[in-house]
């Protein structure tokens, strides 16, 4: 492809965008096809001569959009929101364009020093403690495993690094309804998951600190060592908070390291109204959150804050000759700040968002999905056959059909809810998932698309009512 005829073809793709968002509400949210569809219409060869581009477009309509789940569409309210917004998509063309690889700062400054800047931007935005060091991983979940991987070397003064395991026998510790994420990595690090202590919560579904802390003492008698803490600021099931200071205090009388994961809800922290709970926050020693869940930012995009930033160098820096430079001891060089040596240029699009937005447009967004959830929350308490499962702390609805002319048990009403999710999301005109709160399934409405409206969820609303019968 020759320079004009890119010029050409990218106004075709962009056009193709701008329609794509304005008819974004026409296409089914979760794909229709069925397994090995896509698979199937594929060549099973490559192709031994060029194709031309226009043919190349029109399968990816023809074919590819079919099998597509709409992410961005604005009644999507599973799992939790992977957002964007216009200009961080104007940012991912220009990064694709420039192709960085910004494994360090040489490769690269303008990468390494805006990751740094926008970093100490959201520190301060969130009003995160200045102890804390920041860097963008890819996801939460990458962030967890850096977590552990370095309250693993710093209990052990960086000898498993260098010698490797020998009969230390660590522990973990979560609440059992922490994501999944945190049993992962306890076992790339060679903890194993049966190390790793899933703490009972309570009625609300926070960890029970008094079991923490009995826990933890339970393993020293027994000749484990504990080695990090994962507390949660939100979690995947219904938005939860770990009483966050009390975990910090039972982590720091015991000298144990203390991770919060607040994946989806830690961007609330830039409203005044939720930072009530940096208390608890900056008594950790390692924190994450995502701006491509809530901050409007693509996926992906997470923000790593650690206070201990020469545990976390020890734990991952590796020079070898081909690489050291001669400004290495001035800058920041990311590839030792976590597992990857190759690194996107994620910052960019962080940085166009913070500035698209500001801070007031970005609270504006949030209040405006924590609104439309206490909406929704009213509108399925009124109606007599539903039941709100879980406090609504956020913009996660946790709900279930419990129709009151009928004496069912709990396995009965799972199946109903079970079927009445399958039809929700048949239906295509909305997505929802699920989870199981004690033992209960557990419809799961999430509102924290970027152009989500009242009406998008008020009609979903109707559908759902609609599909048990008014």
């Amino acid at each position: 492809m020759e320079i004009e005829d890119f010029e050409r073809y990218s106004e075709i793709i962009t056009n193709w965008i701008a329609n794509y968002y304005r008819e974004i509400r026409n296409f089914p949210v979760l794909s229709q096809v069925k397994p090995r569809e896509i698979f199937d219409s594929l060549p099973t060869n490559p192709p031994e001569e060029p194709e031309p581009f226009e043919k190349i477009f029109e399968d990816f309509q023809n074919i590819i959009l079919k099998g597509v789940t709409h992410w961005q569409h604005p009644r999507f309210f599973a799992y939790f929101p992977a957002n964007t917004s216009f200009p961080s998509i104007l940012a991912e063309f220009l990064t694709s364009a420039l192709g960085i690889q910004a494994m360090m700062w040489i490769t690269s400054p303008s990468a390494a020093e805006l990751e740094e800047k926008v970093m100490d931007w959201l520190k301060k935005m969130i009003h995160l403690s200045e102890n804390f060091h920041g860097v963008i991983q890819d996801t939460a979940s990458t962030s967890t495993l850096v977590a552990i991987l370095t309250a693993r070397e710093k209990a052990t003064n960086f000898e498993i690094n260098k010698n490797g395991f020998s009969n230390q026998k660590f522990t973990v510790y979560c609440s059992e309804e922490a994501h999944s994420s945190i049993e992962k990595a306890v076992k790339i690090a060679g903890i194993g998951s049966n190390n790793l202590r899933k703490i009972p919560v309570d009625e609300k579904f926070s960890m029970k600190t008094g079991l923490l802390e009995q826990a933890i003492k339970e393993d020293v008698q027994n000749g484990f060592k504990p080695i990090c803490i994962v507390g949660a600021f939100g979690t995947t099931g219904s938005t939860a908070v770990d009483p966050l200071e009390q975990i910090g205090e039972i982590a720091n009388r015991y000298g144990i390291w203390y991770h919060i994961d607040g994946a989806m809800v830690g961007s609330a922290l830039i409203l005044p109204e939720f930072q009530h709970y940096l208390k608890g926050i900056n008594t950790a020693d390692s924190f994450v959150f995502n701006p491509h869940k809530w901050l409007f930012t693509n996926f992906d995009c997470s923000a790593f804050f650690v206070k201990d930033k020469r545990a976390l160098l020890e734990t991952f820096q590796l020079t070898p000759s081909y690489l050291a430079t001669d400004f290495d001891r001035q800058v920041n060089n990311y590839r030792d700040w976590g597992i990857q040596l190759g690194r996107r240029f994620r910052a960019l699009k962080l940085w166009f968002v913070l500035r698209s937005f500001g801070i007031k447009g970005l609270q504006d967004k949030l209040r405006y999905h924590i609104s439309l959830a206490k909406q929704l929350e009213k509108e399925i308490r009124s109606d007599g056959r539903f039941e709100i499962l879980a406090p609504v702390n956020f913009n996660t609805i946790c709900f279930r059909y419990k129709p009151t002319d009928a004496n069912l048990t709990d396995s009965e009403l799972n199946e109903i809810n079970k079927n009445l999710l399958d039809k929700i999301n048949a239906s295509g005109f909305a997505f929802l998932s699920h989870t199981t709160l004690k033992n209960k399934f557990t419809l799961r409405f999430s509102i924290g698309q970027t152009n989500t409206t009242s009406e998008d969820v008020l009609n979903t609303w109707k559908l759902i009512q609609n599909l048990v019968g008014r």
